[in-house]
């Protein structure tokens, strides 16, 4: 079987699509949103096929990758060139993000957790005084902002052990978690 050589147009496709992807990397350093935007056209579908290879979950590898832009778009100033090519480093960053979510997963899977040592939520509230103006608005919080506010704050839970425990997406906890904050900022302000 003989394999035909890949043609020169093939190449310089793949070097101006690396040239484009490098610009666009030193561009976010220097704080360019639109190179960013091109970086998640170009490269975003390709970054969450990688993320699922290695967690077999769409919503788990859609977080990383979204946690991996985050990163990519905060350290853009640390990407080298004379270390490697920048597509990739966006691979990496992505990968390493994927590995982080899955070793989260894996340790603060709900199935795994011990029941027997359940944190009780109500107590806690419940342990403030009743003319408390936080557990006023504590009980003002929709149930899962409430709970991941509580375990975070008062057990100190992870984000990721929440997720693990609420057996929700790693996204949402984060989000419960600042619009509660931000809520009870409103409520006790």
């Amino acid at each position: 079987m003989t394999v035909a050589p890949a043609s020169s147009g093939d190449s310089d496709h793949s070097l101006t699509a690396e040239a484009e992807i490098s610009a666009a990397v030193v561009r976010c350093a220097s704080g360019d949103r639109l190179a960013l935007r091109i970086i998640y056209d170009r490269e975003a579908a390709r970054m969450i096929g990688v993320a699922m290879r290695i967690l077999r979950r769409k919503d788990l590898a859609e977080e990383a990758t979204h946690e991996a832009f985050l990163r990519i778009w905060r350290s853009a100033q640390s990407f080298d060139p004379a270390r490697g090519t920048a597509r990739a480093w966006l691979f990496a960053i992505v990968r390493n993000q994927a590995l982080t979510s899955l070793r989260n997963e894996q340790r603060f899977d709900a199935e795994t957790l011990d029941e027997s040592h359940e944190p009780d939520l109500t107590a806690a509230v419940s342990r403030l005084p009743e003319s408390s103006a936080l557990r006023r608005c504590l009980q003002q919080l929709d149930t899962g902002r409430r709970s991941a506010i509580v375990l975070a704050y008062v057990h100190g839970f992870s984000h990721g052990e929440l997720a693990g425990r609420l057996g929700v997406p790693l996204g949402t906890v984060k989000s419960w978690v600042r619009r509660g904050l931000r809520s009870l900022q409103e409520c006790m302000g």
